[in-house]
């Protein structure tokens, strides 16, 4: 998918990446406050709006259409935080953690214990010895095939679009994210505390206030559509025709970051609500960039224009691609599978 990007990578060393970039990796605090009143306000808004529509009788669908644009915004505000768990968003190390902390209540998602979880996904991406933090279950086709049935069984579970895109960001959202990670510190426990407390709070309010029934019927919605986009973004941006993965001993960091996360070309207002992060590759590689430069820095630098754009239509590709083939370096299908024989057990 990206014959261009290894040899632009021969041309260049590491540092005379990271020289190139770190212009763009500059906070602008005049930018970062418009996205939060171009985003923050209109969410609220909408939640007043929605309030009024259950309050006086209109027709739930109504509330729903509502619920759909401030999916959109929340989106984008957990974008916000995600870049105040880079340390992006603003310049000041202290506003990016009030912030991180405020949108991560906004999200349902606990910013010390998420922070610490991202920095592991952006470490081991594509690193197929050091799966399993702030990723997506893959398995390879070896070890699937050598899996007992009812690993197979779990797997093909959570591989499953209803579960992967319908039940597994409202479970993350309403109940994973609410525990902290394995391994957390005594700080992201705290985060994980100092949310839920938050959360309970704001329903506690809104059941002496709009009712438990009105808060439950706007943001339950809100949350699952958000949750759904956030995991398809997620996904996509990992699992896709051409990506990137390596076994520890050959796994290239830049590689994994300009071949092994895509360049996800949405629409204009797509990218707006997406806060960018289509342009994944670029955030791979310097993940310190805010979400306002990203842009830009594409606009730029012709070498990450030379990266071949993922569009919607062949993102929903992915939807079929399961394993990881380490002979022929891909993603294939579970109906690949009828036509391999499983790997021999021998006695010894």
């Amino acid at each position: 998918m990206r014959a261009d990007s290894g040899a632009a990578k021969g041309q260049v060393s590491e540092s005379d990446w990271h020289r190139a970039l770190s212009k763009y990796e500059q906070p602008n605090l005049r930018r970062a406050v418009w996205q939060l009143l171009d985003t923050v306000v209109p969410y609220l808004t909408l939640w007043v709006l929605m309030v009024l529509t259950v309050h006086h009788g209109f027709p739930y669908w109504i509330t729903l259409a509502l619920a759909v644009v401030a999916a959109g915004l929340l989106v984008r505000i957990f974008i916000f935080f995600h870049d105040c768990c880079h340390g992006s968003f603003f310049p000041s190390r202290r506003a990016n953690r009030i912030l991180g902390y405020v949108s991560g209540i906004l999200t349902f998602t606990p910013y010390e214990d998420w922070r610490r979880a991202h920095a592991g996904h952006h470490a081991t991406s594509g690193d197929l010895d050091r799966r399993g933090t702030g990723d997506v279950w893959t398995l390879t086709v070896r070890e699937y095939l050598a899996a007992p049935k009812l690993k197979r069984l779990a797997y093909r579970l959570v591989r499953n679009r209803f579960v992967m895109f319908g039940l597994a960001p409202a479970c993350l959202s309403l109940i994973l994210q609410r525990i902290p990670h394995r391994m957390a510190g005594k700080r992201e426990c705290y985060s994980v505390i100092f949310t839920d407390l938050a959360i309970a709070a704001i329903i506690g309010v809104a059941s002496v206030t709009i009712g438990v029934r009105t808060y439950l019927m706007i943001q339950l919605p809100i949350m699952l559509i958000a949750g759904t986009i956030g995991v398809w973004l997620f996904y996509v941006q990992h699992h896709y025709e051409g990506v990137y993965w390596a076994r520890h001993q050959d796994w290239d960091p830049m590689r994994a970051a300009l071949e092994g996360s895509s360049y996800y070309k949405l629409p204009g207002m797509l990218q707006w609500v997406t806060g960018n992060i289509g342009l994944h590759h670029i955030h791979h590689l310097r993940p310190r960039i805010p979400n306002y430069n990203l842009q830009q820095c594409y606009d730029d630098m012709p070498v990450m224009q030379a990266v071949e754009p993922l569009t919607i239509r062949r993102s929903l590709k992915s939807l079929r691609m399961n394993l990881w083939d380490e002979k022929e370096h891909k993603l294939v299908s579970f109906r690949s599978m009828r036509t391999r024989p499983a790997p021999r057990k021998f006695p010894w």
